[in-house]
């Protein structure tokens, strides 16, 4: 990946990555840092990367949230993976209120997953609808990121194994894998490139690939497999918790065989100044 991007925001920038120590971004805020920005990671642990300030908070806490937006330019904002409606609305709220006091001149929402385009009774993606509609009629000047899948989901455990790679997608969906660093450098775009303001931008790497396709990336004779959602939900639960695990669930048993839905923006790249990673050489990494 490497930004080419034209024009920018100038003047004195002050980043704020609210959710640094999670994989998404932990991304933005690396990306931020290796070029040189002052970035503050919020995040609940402090455990953020390399070079950014962490600010320990809960962004069910209004004061804490407010503080770790004094003196904040701009700011990436990624949700835990909660849920919960009222919780949800709770933790916009407060960022929004923070982001006002502040005078953030633009706020990057990474909704952390594509979204239907009408109601789909699916939490994971109707709360983040409800938090991108709250923050574009905020006030704070925002722009929406909606990512597909990401490809660093392919080396979780279970995923790849010997001759065949195992995925809760339909053989013939096809996914633009988008990279952890790829997020980073269009977050970073959408924060600091002029015109954005109220854009919502669906993300993409630049090979959208079905899951046939997918499997000979890993090499000869490697064949996909349609993973039961059930059992991908189980192994998840390990990792994440059992209510995180069932809502993320939820969205793929939603998916299901929709051809089509994760459909980057036309020109999206392009339009961002960006070069992104191709996916067979991130598979070869």
């Amino acid at each position: 990946m490497e930004s080419i991007a034209g024009p920018r925001k100038t003047g004195a920038m002050r980043f704020l990555v609210i959710g640094a120590s999670g994989a998404q971004g932990g991304a933005v805020a690396r990306h931020l840092t290796e070029r040189g920005h002052d970035v503050r990671g919020f995040s609940r642990t402090g455990d953020v990367p390399a070079r950014v300030r962490p600010f320990r908070g809960d962004l069910g806490d209004a004061a804490r949230v407010k503080e770790a937006f004094d003196g904040v330019t701009h700011a990436s904002v990624t949700l835990p993976l909660v849920y919960d409606p009222a919780t949800v609305s709770a933790h916009v709220r407060h960022v929004i209120d923070g982001a006002l006091a502040a005078g953030v001149r633009r706020l990057a929402f990474n909704t952390g997953n594509r979204l239907p385009e009408a109601e789909s009774g699916v939490a994971a993606f109707e709360t983040r609808r409800r938090a991108a509609a709250a923050l574009l009629s905020s006030g704070v000047p925002t722009v929406v990121l909606r990512p597909p899948l990401y490809a660093e989901n392919l080396r979780a455990p279970g995923v790849a194994g010997p001759g065949v790679l195992r995925y809760p997608l339909p053989a013939d969906v096809a996914v633009p894998w988008l990279t952890h660093a790829d997020l980073g450098a269009a977050t970073a775009a959408a924060l600091t490139l002029d015109g954005l303001e109220g854009a919502t931008l669906d993300l993409g790497g630049p090979d959208t690939v079905t899951g046939p396709e997918l499997a000979a990336m890993f090499g000869p004779g490697v064949r996909y497999e349609e993973q039961d959602v059930a059992a991908f939900e189980s192994g998840l639960a390990h990792a994440v918790g059992a209510e995180a695990a069932a809502g993320v669930a939820a969205t793929y048993r939603w998916i299901g065989g929709r051809r089509g839905f994760f459909t980057p923006s036309p020109g999206l790249a392009e339009r961002l100044g960006l070069r992104l990673t191709p996916l067979r050489d991130w598979i070869a990494t």
